[in-house]
């Protein structure tokens, strides 16, 4: 346990802190689950739609100091492929 007045705030804060970000990395997930559902399903308007989402939460992440931009970045990358390989497989089927 902390010595200091000082530390035991610093320790009340990193963990209100550790809970919002926490909360904030499981919202994130659930929107790209929503939206690799909306893949499997292939319904790719909403797929689109639920794409534009989880960019919206990403971005929002890293301005808040929650990600890394470079680890956004990739994840935003990563669905696009998702989203461009599923739609080709789609048209060739």
């Amino acid at each position: 346990m902390p010595q200091h007045k000082s530390a035991e705030k610093a320790l009340r804060q990193s963990e209100k802190r550790r809970l919002r970000n926490k909360a904030f990395k499981t919202r994130v997930k659930t929107e790209i689950k929503k939206f690799l559902a909306y893949l499997e399903a292939k319904d790719f308007d909403k797929a689109e739609a639920q794409l534009r989402v989880c960019q919206s939460f990403l971005h929002r992440g890293v301005s808040k100091g929650i990600f890394h931009w470079k680890k956004a970045a990739n994840k935003i990358s990563k669905l696009f492929e998702k989203l461009n390989k599923a739609k080709a497989q789609a048209q060739t089927q």
